[in-house]
């Protein structure tokens, strides 16, 4: 069978759950129980298994089960499209997260590779009117689905950015501190603009091809001071340029961490940011099921969904159709609700799990 799908998942000492495992189906999964037992922390454990810093940005040394502080581990079996990986990801008593993949020791752009997982999340539903860093977040997740090199570029840019602002505050005037630094966050900055809009063409492709009950958003990258520079050289130039000025301000003015991703209404001409919380709702879920489809012709097989507390905010016919659209597209995607009734349109089409909490040891409880 091809696809993309989890087939087993083991926790270990992660968040709230000290020990779990699950044998999985490849298609819908309705994670359900009570407000505090653990939901959230399973969809972050599979998070994980794709490069960053999981769905809630978290550093590895907060995802220690507590009081023991033993260390974690998120285990799974994953099938990408034709292969079987045991993928491992785990932090002994407080180090920096590790990836192993089929026994050997893996960088985070390898689980890229084989792995494609998106998310949704409360907090990101206030999206499209808060600032652009998470505007540029949701962007660079789905850009990473598409080009699995786009979070070694980020990162590499960042950590010279965070570099040159540092000579920036202490005003440091001599180009020869500049030339290196200037030249990794050019290349690497090219790099993440060219596959920003690569992934906002394909969303853009994607939208026009679908018959779906959710909008359609007109999408555009945008910058804060006018047009990015094209390419590695026009941006080395663009940041030299750009010195002075940088100086005064004490940080860089200029480069791909001053985009921002602005999305319409499409049918109504409305900005999304001036639509309804409903409304705001239905294009982030239309992007992420834009980005399943744009995936299946690129990788060969939509993207791991994980939709956390996803009947928020849509109504009974609005969520029944995101059901729908899931098995038509043919994702894993792992929803959590309180209750198994928010998921009564699924009925025998997805596995059912209830999360809760036996002697300390996580309880889940699973049926097809």
């Amino acid at each position: 069978m091809t696809g993309l799908a989890l087939t087993e998942l083991t926790l270990s000492h992660f968040r709230s759950h000290k020990a779990a495992r699950l044998t999985l189906d490849p298609g819908p999964i309705a994670v359900h129980g009570a407000n505090g037992a653990g939901k959230t922390n399973i969809l972050e454990a599979v998070s994980l298994l794709s490069p960053g810093r999981g769905l809630r940005r978290a550093a590895a040394e907060a995802m220690v089960r507590r009081p023991e502080a033993l260390g974690w581990k998120v285990s799974a079996v994953l099938r990408s499209l034709h292969q079987m990986h045991e993928v491992e990801t785990f932090s002994e008593e407080g180090t920096s997260r590790q990836v192993r993949i089929d026994g050997k020791a893996a960088t985070q752009v390898a689980l890229g590779r084989i792995a494609r997982v998106l998310w949704l999340i409360p907090s990101m539903d206030r999206l499209w009117i808060e600032g652009a860093d998470g505007r540029r977040r949701f962007l660079d997740r789905m850009t990473l689905s598409f080009e699995p090199t786009h979070a070694e570029a980020t990162l590499t840019y960042e950590k010279a950015m965070r570099e040159r602002n540092r000579l920036l505050k202490d005003q440091v005037r001599d180009a020869a501190w500049y030339s290196a630094l200037e030249a990794q966050m050019a290349k690497a900055g090219a790099a993440i603009h060219a596959n920003r809009q690569a992934c906002v063409a394909q969303l853009i492709e994607a939208q026009k091809e679908a018959e779906t009950a959710f909008p359609t958003a007109d999408l555009l990258l945008t910058q804060a001071d006018g047009e990015m520079p094209e390419d590695t050289d026009a941006l080395l130039e663009a940041l030299q340029s750009s010195r002075p000025r940088d100086l005064l301000a004490g940080r860089t003015l200029i480069g791909p961490h001053r985009a921002d991703l602005s999305a319409t209404y499409a049918a109504k001409g409305v900005a999304a940011k001036d639509c309804s919380t409903g409304e705001q709702k239905a294009l982030l879920v239309s992007l992420i099921l834009a980005n399943g489809r744009a995936l299946i012709a690129e990788f060969g097989a939509p993207p791991i969904l994980l939709l956390d507390e996803v009947a928020a905010h849509l109504d009974a016919d609005r969520r029944a159709a995101l059901y729908d659209e899931i098995i038509a597209l043919g994702a894993q995607a792992w929803m959590t609700g309180t209750g198994p009734e928010l998921f009564d349109t699924l009925q025998s089409r997805a596995m059912f799990v209830e999360v809760g909490e036996e002697s300390g040891i996580s309880f889940l409880k699973g049926t097809s």
